[in-house]
């Protein structure tokens, strides 16, 4: 993508009233919507939120599907969310709000039990040892999203990474968390529930034209 393309891009996010973009400073000193979502959105309903949105398509599509929820996809790269921003504004989805931040601050946007449902779709595996820290199902970010999530909250981790797979799945048997769901290739199980298979990322489609196989997973946190 163009620089051009990519500062347009930056300016029409600031025109939408469904972005937010705080800097780190003012997330650390005290971001202005902790605690406060229920009035983003002006009412009540659950919240979803898509991390690592990238182009937003679980966020948009979700929202499309659940009128009664509230969904709000982050990413640090504004241009990238910019097309799932601007297809929610173009469709009128109230319920739908992106914010541009880093994932590591993740319970600094929210209030403790403040969220319903997580969604982590084809994050960075981080597979070499010293980038473990950024893993986003490392104990540490697990920790985060306890904070934020209330105590029947549930987390979905959609990936092509069998490495991804397989340390977040041994990872939650040895801290004892609650495992609902989990497959190694989604597409072949015929009980495969629906709003996994039914919506795919940009990058999830060419991981499946070169036959790769695309895991899930659905888990709960202790409280």
């Amino acid at each position: 993508m163009g620089s051009k393309n990519k500062m347009k891009r930056f300016k029409e996010n600031e025109t939408f009233p469904n972005v937010v973009q705080p800097t780190r400073e003012e997330m650390v000193e005290g971001f202005e919507w902790n605690g406060k979502w229920s009035q983003f959105f002006g009412n009540d309903n659950p919240i979803t939120l898509e991390l690592g949105c990238g182009k937003g398509e679980y966020t948009v599509a979700l929202a499309r599907k659940y009128p009664n929820r509230n969904f709000i996809g982050i990413d640090i790269k504004g241009a990238r969310f910019w097309r799932g921003a601007k297809t929610a504004v173009e469709e009128k989805l109230d319920n739908a709000a992106f914010l541009r931040t880093q994932i590591e601050l993740v319970d600094l946007a929210f209030a403790k039990a403040e969220i319903s449902e997580i969604w982590i779709t084809f994050p960075d595996p981080q597979i070499k040892y010293k980038r473990t820290k950024h893993r986003m199902t490392n104990p540490e970010f697990l920790d985060r999203y306890r904070t934020i999530l209330k105590p029947d909250g549930l987390i979905h981790l959609k990936t092509d990474s069998e490495y991804m797979h397989g340390y977040t799945l041994g990872l939650l048997e040895g801290l004892g968390e609650e495992i609902l769901y989990a497959h190694h290739n989604i597409y072949t199980n015929t009980e495969a529930p629906e709003e996994v298979i039914g919506t795919q990322t940009f990058y999830e489609k060419q991981y499946l034209e070169t036959g790769k196989a695309i895991t899930y997973m659905k888990f709960k946190l202790r409280q």
